[in-house]
């Protein structure tokens, strides 16, 4: 089977998803090797982004024009298919974070040149999406399967038709499309964690269907309580609810499987597999009707162990400021991800005209078991205190769009029109903490002391988003190839957001014996209505229940591309954003009466942006840009809701009187295209942000949150440096080994440098001043980074490849310099986080079975055992904050072609 092309759309217009690097690859339904310049087969690279596109679809040989590469306006960098496989990664943010410039905290968020997630935006097809977790906007990229992506697009400098939420820069995933030949990939794999696989963890049953990720019914909220939630009333015993009726209630709800963690003496291994294929069907008269699919299915455990401390101030220690531990806790938390997705795609061609129609569904969840043991000084005090934690949480995104572009000669019209919706569901998470009685010698929970209690959680989110979108451009080639393009965009996201919480109350006192019992003991039946256990609800006692909130956007840009004379060419426009943002707290018990307060934001802007790209030589070209973007604020930062962040174990607080960001953009790039696919580009760039938003901590009733607040002004400045380069190794010997393959280096660097700016007279308002400023400089501190930024981002990527067939060993070096993850409470330091530096190693290879093509995969990650350190320091003390042991993982699969 031959290899299909791989299309590279250069856009004459200034917005279209045009590349100034790109790298080729063969398409993945097969495994024919890289090209070399001596084959030149022809290449294409699939990327669908909003923006007419006029430009012809160029065909990419050993003897290409660089001057149609370098006639993109935007500075750009693309991850083909072949470069993402080469990474080897299973999830688009892990192959992202070989991007120059870009960093992936988490593992899931992506943060282009070290600025926070909420400065990256992420479209699908050139189409947004909602986000399914409700501490951000930005949609976390390892929901997206490398499986269905065909290619990625990081676009760093602003074009007017994208919308105008584009700090750091636009991350544009383009979904697989009608292939050129029928195709069919059938693919599994096995890998372990050393850490995790085969070692003691923890878990609890659930339901028998869990490993599907679809639970059976045992954690749907019970008719009782759905009908007590539905009612508008505070479920606790007295006026609306009798006793009788609140433990009814109380033993509906499921027991044991939701709330005992049990030992796990041997985890089992990582596993996934998936199917995809397509066909094409010729209908005849120049028309052409394709077909795609893909489904995939993973099922992945991870245990962490480590330390989770706090400090609730600074303590002097023989005149030395220090941080203690007031809060110190060793935990260990067993988490299985399972994950499937499956996407379907109809597209139909005639002539230069193009329909598609794509179809993308995946849902994530997660299920934990988490136990914590240690003392807690704040609100419990010297006993020790053991917590288990269950949690069970849903992530779903369902994304259906359409896309038209047709093409008349000299006009181009692109029409876009999407829905996407994302639900999180989190039923039964359930907490239980036991403190230890010195006097009986173990670990009691009366459900009513410090340190003693039993918690029950339910919360739901919906997001949905509309979106469409036309474009409209006009190629004047006898002007100075003058292109000009209009457009119009429509963006609604609607979220509806609910959290309820309830607290395990005895309404007599238990029994000793009753107090010692394990949790499904404790709250059995029998208990409940022997000694009166009830549910008693605390939901909105640190916040609103619920939300609503909803963000419509309308917008209108024009743009120009011209080339007054050869080598030089312009492109200018400007993006005008209408955007109106509310988030509204909902009294659902009607005990809020005026202090509940809907945040409201309108505001306009015109967004102008720039690009003079001289082409110096055949082979060098030299870029400038300047533009204006803005960054909203998200949902939950707003929302004065509070939520627990399971992945930090920090519990989160909005704010409801955040603003806006306002950035002005600049760069200058040099770019050196030596050969092919080979290249060398240095970059400056400078970023000012007005008023940008940041996490601050606060302490209230002996609980530390995590909320936000505007900063006056930062300023963000630094330099890229990327190379690419081949080298033959038919030199060193006529062996077949060494006559048939070449040598691929890539290397990027970042340096980039941040400081947040505070002087006198300035001020914020942070959460509990009732809406009131404050100086800014009891918040901030003068000079420091902003949250989420790595002075140095290094990636290397050194390997071997066969140019005969599909043979790589690649060697994969990630290096992040520590960034602060929090800002500190009161007059402590600041939260720092250390990426450090991994290692990872990736061999594929390409064999035949039985007359049928068969790419075989080998991974080994983190070969450093760089583990995850958040922490703060003072004068040589240290608090973890949140450390844990991460282990190397290591994976094998193989997938047929046929």
């Amino acid at each position: 089977m031959k290899a299909a092309p791989i299309i590279l759309l250069l856009s004459t217009a200034l917005t279209a998803p045009a590349f100034a690097q790109s790298t080729g690859g063969a398409d993945p339904a097969t495994a024919t090797p890289p090209a070399t310049a001596e084959q030149e087969p022809e290449q294409e690279v699939e990327i669908s982004g909003p923006g007419a596109d006029l430009g012809e679809s160029i065909t990419i040989t050993g003897r290409r024009s660089r001057n149609e590469i370098r006639q993109a306006p935007q500075v750009l960098s693309v991850l083909s298919t072949e470069d993402i496989e080469r990474t080897g990664e299973g999830d688009i943010a892990g192959a992202l974070q070989r991007v120059t410039g870009l960093s992936v905290v988490g593992g899931r968020f992506v943060f282009v040149r070290g600025l926070g997630e909420r400065y990256s935006l992420a479209l699908l097809n050139g189409s947004p999406l909602p986000s399914p977790e409700p501490l951000r906007r930005t949609i976390p990229l390892d929901l997206f399967p490398t499986g269905v992506i065909a290619s990625s697009v990081v676009q760093k400098s602003y074009s007017p038709a994208y919308p105008g939420e584009f700090g750091g820069g636009v991350i544009n995933l383009t979904t697989r499309a009608v292939p050129d030949e029928p195709y069919l990939d059938i693919g599994a794999s096995i890998g372990a964690d050393d850490e995790t696989t085969f070692q003691l963890g923890y878990t609890y049953f659930g339901s028998r269907t869990d490993w599907t990720s679809f639970d059976n019914g045992e954690r749907s909220v019970p008719g009782p309580l759905r009908d007590a939630l539905d009612s508008g009333n505070l479920l606790v015993v007295g006026q609306n609810f009798s006793l009788r009726q609140v433990q009814d209630i109380t033993a509906s709800l499921s027991n044991s499987r939701t709330s005992v963690i049990q030992r796990n003496e041997e985890i089992p291994p990582n596993w996934s597999a998936n199917i995809n294929g397509g066909t094409s069907f010729d209908l005849g008269g120049g028309v052409e009707l394709g077909l795609i699919a893909a489904l995939g299915y993973s099922n992945s455990w991870q245990t962490r162990g480590g330390l989770q401390q706090i400090a609730a101030g600074i303590t002097p220690i023989d005149g030395v400021d220090t941080l203690q531990p007031d809060v110190d806790y060793r935990f260990v938390s067993t988490e299985n991800r399972v994950v499937l997705n499956g996407l379907a795609g109809v597209g139909l061609e005639f002539g230069e005209h193009r329909l598609r129609w794509t179809n993308l569904y995946i849902r994530d969840v997660l299920k934990e078991a988490r136990i914590q043991a240690g003392t807690n000084e704040i609100n419990v005090g010297s006993d020790p205190v053991n917590i288990s934690n269950t949690a069970w949480f849903e992530r779903q995104l369902l994304s259906t769009q359409g896309v038209g572009e047709f093409r008349f000669g000299d006009f181009g019209i692109d029409l876009r029109g999407a829905y996407a919706k994302s639900q999180r569901d989190s039923p039964y998470e359930r907490t239980f903490s036991y403190r230890y009685d010195p006097v009986a010698d173990d670990y009691v929970n009366d459900l009513r002391t410090n340190g003693q209690n039993a918690r029950i959680s339910f919360s739901e989110l919906d997001d949905e988003v509309w979106s469409a979108s036309g474009d409209l451009s006009w190629r004047i080639p006898s002007l100075a190839n003058l292109t000009l393009s209009a457009g119009y965009a429509y963006y609604l996201n609607e979220r509806s957001s609910t959290r309820r919480d309830f607290r395990f109350t005895p309404l007599d006192v238990l029994p000793f014996e009753v107090a010692q019992q394990r949790p499904d003991y404790l709250l059995s039946d029998y208990n409940i209505y022997t000694y009166n256990i009830v549910l008693t609800e605390v939901s909105g006692t640190a916040g609103a229940a619920a939300y609503d909130a909803d963000l419509e956007v309308h917008a209108f840009y024009g743009q120009a591309q011209i080339e007054p004379i050869d080598g030089l060419q312009i492109s200018a426009g400007a993006r005008y954003e209408d955007g109106s943002q509310s988030v509204t707290p909902l009294d659902l018990f009607g005990l809020g009466g005026e202090s509940i307060i809907p945040t409201e934001i309108e505001e306009s802007y015109i967004l102008p942006a720039a690009t003079l790209t001289w082409s110096m030589t055949p082979d060098m070209q030299l870029r400038l840009h300047a533009s204006k973007t803005i960054a909203r604020p998200q949902f939950r930062e707003l929302a004065p809701q509070q939520y627990l962040d399971t992945e930090t174990d920090r519990t989160f607080f909005g704010n409801q009187f955040l603003t806006d960001s306002e950035l002005l953009n600049a760069e200058a790039r040099f770019e050196w295209y030596f050969g092919r696919d080979e290249r060398l580009t240095v970059a400056g760039f400078y970023k000012d942000i007005d008023r940008p938003i940041e996490a601050i901590a606060f302490q209230q009733g002996g609980t530390f949150f995590t909320t936000f607040a505007n900063a006056p002004s930062a300023q963000l400045y630094g330099v890229e440096v990327e190379a690419q380069r081949y080298f033959p190794l038919d030199w060193v010997s006529d062996a077949p080994f060494f006559s048939t393959r070449r040598l691929v280096t890539i290397a990027n660097y970042t340096f980039s440098e941040s400081e947040i700016r505070v002087r006198e007279g300035d001020t914020t308002i942070p959460v509990g001043t009732g809406g009131l400023p404050v100086p800014a400089e009891n918040v901030f501190d003068d000079g420091t980074p902003l949250t989420g930024q790595s002075r140095h981002l290094v990636n290397l990527q050194l390997g071997l490849e066969g140019t005969d067939r599909l043979s790589q060993q690649t060697l994969l070096l990630t290096y992040s310099s520590r960034r602060v993850s929090n800002r500190g409470l009161g007059q402590q330091p600041d939260l720092i986080e250390e990426p450090g530096l991994r290692i990872d190693f990736v061999w594929r290879e390409g064999v035949r079975i039985f007359n049928t093509e068969v790419e075989l995969k080998f991974e080994a990650r983190n070969l450093t055992r760089e583990n995850y350190e958040e922490f703060q320091s003072l004068n040589g003390s240290r608090i973890d904050t949140n450390t844990y042991d991460l282990g190397r993982t290591f994976s094998f699969g193989a997938t047929f072609r046929f």
